[in-house]
């Protein structure tokens, strides 16, 4: 199952397991649990010392296996088989089961181990889904570090009886006792947030108490990395609040045109922004939602930023980088059925509907490669284009031609995302020269129809376009003096990495010039 390269990279790895623990496997005469067997005698044939293997388990869920720390009460469960994305979770999972430190803040640590409850965490994930190893290893942990937490982890083709009376259909999904709990990609600290309900009041305190900075920047993608970096070269003090770091990259799968990287992935390029970033003497505030920012009253004052969790920043000058997300198709059905039939990242969903019937409405880049995709998972992908031909580019349209079980609408607006019971049973589109309506049955559709600027809470305080784009000069300069604002929230063309990754490096060299000019 693992070749003798993997092997010898997991024999090296499990020499950091200090701790003994045992692994407990619950069988039964499948193929899947043939492979699981070989997989933990693998496991405990590099590390034998340490890791002793058990056979014996009763769990229902067949092949499933759990991770025991001898002495403790830890309860994580792994059902189904923890490979392709989810290896590396495996690995983690036993490395901190063995006694390896994990590389989080004692803060959150502390939070974890803190927290009073019970907690029994189900974890559905892909082993194509790049946004579920996250969310995996976050629960893995939390169930390693309290064991007032119980996790099971469950790949969701090995159990597509239990994903269907659910009735997932996207993935990471989780369940806490029972009831859904969130979905999609969810960082370690919003989980703890989420669950230490006392969090928030003692995080605005301790932000409000933050002296100001002289670059302040809101938003943590490409733009606002690449400001960080540049800003704090220029030895000022730099701050740095994001929503979720990486922004909208994390969501990415292939990146394959960022200059002198040949191809990586969107939550590795997000790990690599922020590691950039915390080379240098940035203080980054990682999950604050700016509400409010507030001009300076008089030239060279201080301009504040109110957060959503009651606390505020202030800075001499601030970088806007809020980035964009996914437009939503904004007809009905959408967001009854998001999650139940409607999704927008076809990597990540797309194996939960194997065998089935899909739709992608959108004929750009996004929209092709989505199509393209799911074709060689799914029955049939219908491509729904509003515009009289496709506008992806050439390539990616001759190849979606070749494909066999698709069919391309274009000239086509939809009206209405369709469902029954819960979840989605088709979408009804208009032919826009015809005007006659038309009904496509099936059971997901994924929406790639573009971007739209995380602007709302800018109205009436700086220029917007009537796109809802930051408007900036060739400076990066906004309406409102001492605030700039880089990558995609802007009416900068083509929402681009490397774009935004300049106008952010542009945008600090601005607010820097800005700050040399306007200081007593």
């Amino acid at each position: 199952m693992l070749d003798d390269t993997l092997k010898a990279q997991l024999g090296a790895y499990l020499e950091r397991v200090t701790q003994p623990f045992e692994i407990v496997a619950s069988l039964n005469d499948s193929e899947a649990s043939r492979e699981t067997l070989e997989l933990l005698q693998t496991i405990v044939g590099l590390r034998s010392d340490k890791i002793t293997l058990k056979t014996d388990g009763q769990d229902a869920r067949r092949p499933s296996f759990s991770l025991q720390r001898t002495g403790s009460d830890t309860q994580l469960r792994f059902a189904g088989l923890p490979l392709g994305h989810e290896f590396t979770s495996l690995v983690l999972a036993l490395l901190w089961t063995g006694g390896h430190p994990p590389k989080v803040e004692q803060e959150v640590i502390d939070q974890i181990k803190g927290l009073d409850g019970d907690y029994a965490f189900e974890v559905y994930m892909s082993l194509t889904c790049h946004n579920c190893p996250d969310v995996v290893q976050a629960f893995s942990l939390m169930a390693v570090l309290n064991p007032k937490v119980r996790t099971t982890v469950i790949e969701g083709g090995a159990f597509q009886d239990e994903v269907n009376a659910r009735e997932i259909m996207a993935v990471p999904m989780v369940y806490l006792n029972g009831q859904v709990f969130g979905s999609g990609r969810m960082t370690l600290e919003e989980i703890v947030g989420k669950l230490d309900t006392g969090a928030a009041a003692k995080d605005a305190a301790k932000i409000s108490a933050k002296a100001p900075y002289d670059v302040l920047i809101i938003g943590g993608g490409p733009a606002g990395a690449a400001a960080a970096v540049y800003a704090a070269r220029k030895g000022i003090r730099t701050g740095l609040a994001a929503e979720r770091f990486g922004g909208q990259v994390n969501d990415t799968l292939a990146i394959e045109n960022y200059i002198s990287v040949l191809e990586t992935d969107g939550p590795k390029f997000a790990m690599g922004l922020e590691a950039h970033a915390r080379t240098y003497d940035v203080d980054i505030m990682n999950l604050q939602r700016a509400e409010q920012i507030i001009p300076a009253a008089q030239p060279g004052g201080l301009i504040e930023v109110k957060l959503a969790n009651g606390g505020s920043l202030k800075g001499k000058t601030v970088i806007l980088s809020t980035g964009a997300r996914w437009r939503n198709v904004n007809v009905p059905g959408e967001q009854e059925y998001k999650n139940k039939g409607v999704a927008y990242c076809p990597h990540c969903d797309g194996p939960l509907f194997k065998g089935k019937r899909t739709a992608v409405i959108g004929g750009g880049n996004s929209g092709i490669e989505a199509a393209i995709d799911l074709a060689g998972i799914v029955a049939h992908v219908t491509v729904i284009e509003f515009a009289d031909q496709l506008k992806a580019d050439a390539v990616l349209v001759r190849k979606l031609n070749s494909l066999p079980n698709v069919t391309v609408h274009t000239n086509a607006q939809t009206t209405e995302i369709t469902g029954a019971e819960g979840k989605v049973n088709g979408l009804r589109y208009k032919d826009r020269a015809t005007n006659e309506e038309h009904l496509v049955p099936l059971e997901g559709v994924f929406v790639q129809i573009g971007l739209v600027p995380n602007t709302e809470w800018l109205k009436g305080t700086l220029e917007l376009s009537r796109h809802g784009e930051i408007v900036v000069d060739a400076r990066g300069a906004t309406s409102v003096p001492g605030v700039f604002a880089a990558g995609d929230a802007t009416t900068v063309p083509f929402k681009q990495i490397v774009i935004a990754a300049g106008d952010g490096a542009k945008a600090a060299l601005s607010a820097f010039d800005h700050l040399i000019r306007t200081s007593a």
